[in-house]
């Protein structure tokens, strides 16, 4: 029998299943996508967010904790567990040696990564690079690796993990981490879950998986219906505005629009709904989903000129280029009237100022509503580019309930053997909003504690058995 089984395939299976080795443990880890496809949303990253209260190799300055908890509390306006919050907090502050050692490497924030070079640590060669840097070093380890194994259900005996079951085949374990991620690829749930709204429309029959396609919550529904504690909210995601054309899963980050905070965004009636220049793009990228979830049709415009260009990342996909406003709107299919009365009343309501991207300068709007509060300037400068947004949801954050233990629970107590690390808690700490690369750092932190406990959890069971 195994000392510790992982679920999943992700960061946060391979750093419980790296801790575990690491603990003596013999370990085997169960993903369920092919080979190819390995290592779940962790593939699509680019960067952890780290604490720092001093310069360390690639990051600049200092990220104290204090600033990274306030990031944390105002983008999700309140709904985290600040405990948990603040051990993943300090927890980015020493991983780093840790996932050296396991072959990842680092670089400095990427040309037009915009705000990140203090907060961001990024991983050279993306987020692929420390996946197959990761299953190496287990490889090397001895953790036993099994693709195409997804699991459907576990076997308990009250709260304590017995078995797993996948494809009718029982595989035992003294104890047992799950990390299988949410459900963002199930389409049904995804529906049932957003329901219908006020224009009798499905929204999420319109959304995009910009992850992985076998995060289908299949252990997690199991978990829940079985009476484990949740926590969050199945309409709550890590949920961006991504380009209208990518694929329907695994578009990953290059179909992000990154460009919504240096122009305007319309919906399909060429209106402007929010403000585009609220705060740095890092931590206002992951409204956009949701907000564009909420118009009709769930599609949206980002719109900018030629001052845009060469100050934010650039999609994968060109965008929409006109000569003029007007034959952009045609281009883009949206009222051609409507939208240059509000192209006019933005640009009328636009106030002098100094433009900096890298602040929170005093470009604004003044008189319309909703306003701009940063880095408004008139869209006046030809060519002109439009992208039309979808929503693309990453990850999910209805999950189980934990502690700083990563312990499943049960009627209020935790688990002996069974842990939860990665999407399948992540709503514990994000309980709406995002901040990029706070995903991998709560991955991260309650993978290695989850690898961790179960060692010792899988210690204990086999005192037990051959006293």
């Amino acid at each position: 029998m195994v000392d510790v089984l992982v679920i999943g395939g992700g960061n946060a299976a391979l750093c419980a299943a790296l801790m575990a080795r690491e603990a003596g443990a013999s370990v085997l880890l169960l993903e369920a996508a092919p080979r190819a496809w390995r290592g779940g949303n962790s593939q699509h990253t680019r960067n952890l967010r780290c604490m720092h209260d001093a310069p360390q190799d690639v990051l600049v300055d200092a990220y104290p904790e204090e600033e990274y908890w306030q990031d944390l509390l105002k983008v999700t306006g309140g709904q985290t567990n600040e405990a948990l919050a603040r051990l993943v907090i300090r927890a980015s502050s020493t991983c780093r040696p840790w996932m050296h050692r396991h072959g990842v490497r680092f670089q400095p924030s990427l040309s037009g990564a915009l705000h990140t070079a203090r907060t961001n640590a990024f991983f050279m060669g993306g987020g692929k690079a420390l996946v197959n840097a990761y299953y190496r070093s287990a490889e090397r380890l001895g953790v036993r690796i099994r693709y195409e194994t997804p699991v459907e259900r576990i076997e308990l005996d009250g709260s304590r993990f017995v078995a797993a079951w996948a494809g009718g085949e029982r595989i035992a374990a003294r104890s047992c981490v799950l990390a299988a991620g949410g459900f963002e690829s199930n389409r049904a749930w995804l529906s049932a879950a957003w329901g219908t709204n006020e224009r009798g429309e499905r929204p999420a029959d319109n959304f995009l998986i910009r992850g992985t396609r076998f995060n289908n919550g299949t252990l997690l529904r199991f978990m829940i219906d079985a009476g484990a504690e949740t926590i969050g909210d199945p309409v709550q995601a890590h949920m961006v505005a991504i380009d209208a054309r990518a694929p329907l899963y695994d578009g990953g980050i290059c179909t992000r629009i990154d460009c919504v905070s240096l122009g305007i965004v319309v919906n399909r009636d060429a209106e402007r709904f929010y403000d585009e220049g609220e705060d740095f793009w890092p931590k206002r990228y992951a409204i956009w989903g949701r907000l564009v979830a909420q118009q009709p049709g769930q599609i949206a415009y980002s719109v900018i000129d030629a001052k845009a260009i060469g100050r934010f990342m650039p999609p994968v996909f060109p965008g929409t280029r006109a000569n003029s406003l007007p034959e952009l709107a045609r281009a883009l299919g949206l009222d051609e009237a409507h939208f240059m009365r509000t192209l006019n009343a933005y640009n009328a309501a636009c106030r002098p100022g100094t433009f900096d991207h890298t602040q929170l300068d005093d470009c604004r709007t003044d008189g319309i509503a909703p306003a701009k509060t940063h880095w408004a300037r008139p869209l006046d400068t030809a060519p002109f580019f439009g992208y039309a947004l979808r929503p693309g949801v990453t990850f999910t954050y209805l999950g189980l309930k934990t502690d700083e233990t990563a312990a499943v629970r049960f009627g209020g107590e935790p688990s002996e053997n069974l842990f939860v690390a990665g999407e399948m808690m992540a709503g514990n700490v994000l309980g709406k909003g995002y901040t990029a690369g706070v995903g991998m750092s709560i991955g991260t932190a309650f993978g290695r504690i989850a690898g961790t406990r179960a060692a010792a959890a899988a210690s204990k069971e086999g005192s037990h058995a051959s006293a």
